[in-house]
């Protein structure tokens, strides 16, 4: 294959995972109609039509799809091994990019990442905050930060922080007011405040557990949120319960402005955990940042 092939081809793969000339231009530091030229003679080349183009969008045709799915493992296998060149230097250098929820991102991967930078000033990391379960390959992340039970099971998981919790609190002017749950089953009488799960959309299920049996109860009250410390602050001024992990109330519940329930059953569950493909030739600056992370009990 010549070069000019080879570059070609690689112009190709991203427009056709950009979806558009104009972001892949931007991309690859050149103009949009260099890029219409060279996916045209590509076409002509090769006898198929590999885009369809309209106003609005691109998208790859049946040939053009195949090629992708030709090019994309031959293009990650090339920087695999450069990047694995790269860790032949005496310094970590390198780009990381890394999804992560906020929650994991402030209290576990924020500070690992904060020592990585000051000790190693040419390496970069980019970290994409989101809540959904990233296709960390498709999207080309070096890694993800999830809860243990959300990693697939053909992902390499790392340990990175310990067990989690989840809590009931409430205000104590809601107790006074209200009562408290002696059991689960006695929030259905109960204003509790839902969190909309940005995963599927859904309200949150409050999950529960004791003596080997789980219990799930939907909640139902005046206020459904999406963030945490909007949610707090309203179970702080009483407005219902909320069920929030045990560190994030903690605050909370040590100046006496929230008070736990049914702590009995909240049982602890897998913590959180870094998870990636399997890489045999690992850039020094991602194992530096696997090692930094790993979790010691």
């Amino acid at each position: 294959m010549k070069r000019e092939e080879l570059s070609d081809l690689a112009v190709f793969l991203a427009v056709a995972e950009a979806r558009s000339f104009t972001r892949a231009a931007a991309t690859l530091g050149t103009s949009q109609s260099a890029i219409s030229q060279i996916v045209r003679r590509l076409e002509a080349a090769m006898g198929v039509k590999l885009l369809t183009r309209n106003t609005r969008n691109v998208a790859p045709t049946e040939a053009g799809e195949q090629l992708v799915a030709t090019l994309r493992p031959a293009f990650d296998d090339i920087d695999a091994r450069m990047a694995a060149l790269s860790a032949l230097r005496e310094r970590p250098a390198g780009n990381l990019r890394i999804t992560t929820s906020r929650h994991a991102a402030e209290t576990i991967l924020w500070p690992a990442i904060r020592t990585l930078l000051k000790d190693n000033p040419d390496v970069s990391v980019e970290i994409s905050i989101d809540s959904h379960l990233t296709d960390i390959i498709a999207d080309r992340f070096d890694a993800g930060v999830r809860l243990g039970e959300q990693v697939a099971k053909d992902m390499i998981a790392v340990r990175i922080g310990p067990e989690l919790r989840m809590a009931v609190v409430g205000a104590p002017s809601y107790f006074a007011a209200h009562g408290r749950p002696q059991t689960p089953h006695d929030l259905t009488a109960h204003a509790c405040i839902n969190i909309r799960m940005q995963t599927k959309g859904g309200l949150y299920v409050w999950e529960f557990g004791k003596d080997g049996r789980d219990l799930n109860v939907r909640v139902e009250g005046p206020l459904v949120l999406n963030d945490i410390p909007m949610i707090l602050n309203a179970a702080a001024e009483g407005i219902g319960l909320a069920c929030v992990m045990e560190d994030q109330a903690a605050d909370l519940l040590n100046t006496g402005k929230l008070e736990r329930v049914l702590e009995d059953w909240c049982p602890v569950f897998s913590g959180y955990h870094l998870y990636y493909p399997d890489r045999r030739q690992m850039p020094l600056a991602f194992r530096l940042l696997v090692d930094a992370l790993r979790y010691k009990a």
